[in-house]
């Protein structure tokens, strides 16, 4: 990965840190895409420590803000020309209801349409790169995933459960849609399910709930470096130079169910999602 460069979105904690670690070893410049300065300045002196790299930068994102978002990806092509590796790694799970600051809900906010708008934005940069990759980390969770785009605010009849599959599917759906856009070029986008990861992505970063859920459950779970190693591999593979629109768990690719397969809800989701973020004027 010696003079790559690669983003990876919530590159602050769990697997993102991981990931952000790992590539940095390897020698790439790694740009870590986080929401909070406080929790990414602790986790870039971290990352810097452990990787043994000054190569990693932070930039601040907030994936519930289109604002943010579009205001990132400005800041990041003025200084980036080219770029090798997009990680599309950060997630949310909302235990109650709640809308991004556009006003959509909050898993399907940040982990479908801010990863959109934030992909979307960059391709040009990706283009660019001699091959550039896409990945997405998706759940397998996306199986009891249904759209909802009748009711896209989930206002009725809300559960973490329905709104994380959701937005998983939702992750899926993203991937084959731009993996056929990009046939002829030299982008590849494929998703991974990372399996059962101790991370902390349905714990409340102000309050700390669900953090004794969490550590019950913990020893249960792979470890975020474990759950990151098959994004690391389709980000870096040389013999995944030609692969794209898959879904991965374990470096291994599996067949999707039929709602995950469905070419038109992917292209009215792609549809919608540009008139959602504003792409469509």
């Amino acid at each position: 990965m010696a003079g790559k460069t690669v983003l990876v979105t919530g590159g602050n904690s769990g697997m993102g840190l991981a990931t952000t670690i790992e590539m940095a070893r390897r020698g790439a410049a790694v740009i870590m895409a986080c929401r909070s300065r406080t929790r990414g300045e602790d986790a870039l002196a971290e990352a810097k420590r452990q990787s043994g790299s000054d190569n990693i930068r932070l930039m601040l994102c907030d994936l519930a803000s289109f604002d943010s978002v579009r205001a990132f990806a400005e800041e990041f092509a003025a200084g980036y020309p080219v770029l090798d590796v997009l990680i599309n790694n950060a997630g949310v799970v909302a235990l109650k209801r709640q809308l991004t600051a556009d006003g959509y809900e909050l898993d399907f906010g940040v982990n479908h349409l801010g990863h959109f708008l934030l992909t979307k934005l960059l391709l040009e940069r990706l283009v660019a790169a001699e091959q550039g990759r896409i990945v997405v980390v998706a759940s397998g969770a996306y199986k009891i995933g249904k759209l909802h785009l009748e009711d896209h605010t989930l206002s009725r009849g809300y559960n973490p459960a329905k709104a994380y599959a959701r937005s998983k599917l939702a992750n899926i759906l993203f991937t084959r849609e731009l993996a056929a856009q990009l046939r002829g070029t030299q982008v590849t986008v494929n998703a991974v399910h990372p399996g059962a990861v101790g991370t902390s992505i349905g714990v409340n970063r102000e309050t700390g709930f669900g953090h004794s859920f969490l550590k019950l459950l913990s020893p249960f779970f792979l470890t975020p470096e474990q759950g990151a190693d098959t994004a690391i591999w389709l980000a870096a593979a040389p013999e995944l130079r030609g692969v794209t629109g898959e879904y991965y768990y374990r470096r291994k690719i599996q067949e999707l169910s039929p709602r995950a397969r469905d070419a038109a809800a992917a292209a009215q989701l792609w549809q919608w999602s540009l008139e959602h973020t504003g792409l469509l004027q």
